[in-house]
């Protein structure tokens, strides 16, 4: 009995397969909005084919992407039609009570990592998600309850833009510069995104941390998804490193909803 799980966000796709509680098989594929639902499933059962996995017996996915989440649907019902398929969205079962403005606006990949965060490690906590397009904070209370956060651009898309803007500026590798006082123009360009973003965790993750008027020694600071090493690796404030939070998040939503 194996459970699919999809987290589809703007940049990547993490894809994992569980056996049980156990991830046996993970792979990041990119999130092409034109990939249509027969390609999406080609694709996947292309790599759980090759891990050796013989048959899918539910599938639990979150996305962020109205279109690809359109092509999933279909891909749904063409070829998962007689299996229990969890979407997460409005009716499905989290047992995190949501406690912002608008409940029905947060990301649906943000309630998992909130789930998965209050599962594993209890509240107060600070899920980071580190991916290409976004710099996400989620904050779970000491009640386990989700209260918002704060969303930031992610490193690869200021990189981007600092490439395509700067005249002169190129793209570079996201790997530690020799010093922090850059010689040259890629170790500068290295230095300010790798220092500049661990900085940037580290100051919302103080101010969230006050804002909570909490012992920061009890709150739980999670690093997770496609996040370069080096930043995480530069941040003070990060307790634990958990790059497949949101694939657990899905699975334990499958649970909730498996009736």
């Amino acid at each position: 009995m194996t459970l699919l799980c999809l987290d589809v966000s703007n940049s990547h796709t993490t894809i994992g397969a569980f056996d049980a509680d156990e991830l046996v098989a993970h792979w990041q594929v990119s999130s092409e909005e034109r990939r249509s639902a027969d390609e999406w499933q080609l694709l996947i059962t292309g790599l759980v084919t090759q891990a050796g996995i013989r048959r899918i017996s539910a599938v639990s996915l979150c996305c962020t992407v109205p279109a690809i989440l359109v092509e999933l649907r279909a891909m749904r019902e063409r070829y998962w039609a007689d299996l229990p398929v969890v979407i997460v969205g409005p009716g499905v079962k989290t047992g995190v009570p949501i406690h912002t403005d608008n409940p029905r606006e947060v990301g649906a990949d943000r309630i998992v990592n909130a789930l998965a965060a209050a599962e594993l490690y209890g509240g107060p906590a600070i899920v980071v998600d580190l991916n290409g397009t976004a710099t996400i904070f989620d904050v779970v209370d000491a009640a386990n309850r989700y209260i918002g956060g704060a969303i930031a651009p992610g490193v690869e898309l200021s990189l981007d833009a600092l490439a395509r803007r700067g005249a002169q500026l190129r793209s570079v590798e996201l790997a530690l510069p020799r010093d922090v006082v850059g010689k040259n123009t890629v170790e500068a360009v290295q230095s300010g995104l790798i220092y500049g973003f661990a900085g940037l965790v580290d100051g919302m993750v103080d101010r969230i941390i006050e804002s909570l008027g909490v012992d920061p020694d009890h709150v739980t600071v999670i690093a997770t998804g496609a996040y370069p090493e080096a930043v995480v690796d530069s941040c003070a404030t990060i307790t634990t490193r958990d790059p497949w939070l949101t694939l657990t998040g899905l699975r334990l939503i499958h649970e909730k909803n498996r009736d």
